[in-house]
C-alpha cells in the first residue's frame, strides 16, 4: 500500500483526496502491525524472546518513520514534494522487492525442515 499511497499524492489535489489517502495508511498500517506481529511469533516461537524481537521490531519501524520524514523534508526542500513523494515511493517498492525475494516464509518452518532432502539438512563434514 504504501509505494501506491505514495505515488497517489501526486495526483491529489482536495482534502477529499487527502483523506482517502490517509486511510489507505490506516490499512496499511494496520496489515504491516498484524504482519509484522505474526512474523516475530513464527520466528521466536519457544524462545522466550518474543517481547523482545517486537520491541526491536517496533523500534526499527519507528527509526524508518523518523528518517523517511527527515529525507522527505529534505528532498522536497531541494527538489519540491512531487519529487519528495516519487523518491519515498521508490524505496518502499524497493523494500517491497527485496522483503518479497528475501524473506523466507516463517510458519511451519520445522515441517518444511522435516520434509527436506537430506542433502540440503545436514551439514557438511
Amino acid at each position: 500500500m504504501l509505494p501506491v499511497r505514495g505515488l497517489l499524492y501526486l495526483l491529489a489535489d482536495s482534502p477529499a483526496a487527502l483523506l482517502a489517502l490517509q486511510v489507505l495508511d490506516g490499512i496499511g498500517a494496520g496489515i504491516f502491525g498484524v504482519m509484522l506481529t505474526l512474523m516475530i511469533g513464527d520466528l521466536t516461537r519457544g524462545s522466550g524472546r518474543f517481547n523482545f524481537a517486537l520491541g526491536l521490531g517496533a523500534a526499527c519501524v519507528g527509526l524508518g518513520a523518523a528518517l523517511s520524514n527527515l529525507l522527505a523534508g529534505s528532498i522536497a526542500h531541494a527538489a519540491g514534494y512531487g519529487t519528495a513523494f516519487v523518491v519515498l515511493a521508490a524505496i518502499a517498492a524497493a523494500a517491497l522487492a527485496l522483503f518479497a525475494l528475501a524473506m523466507p516464509e516463517t510458519r511451519g518452518r520445522e515441517a518444511h525442515a522435516a520434509h527436506a532432502p537430506a542433502a540440503l539438512t545436514t551439514a557438511a563434514p
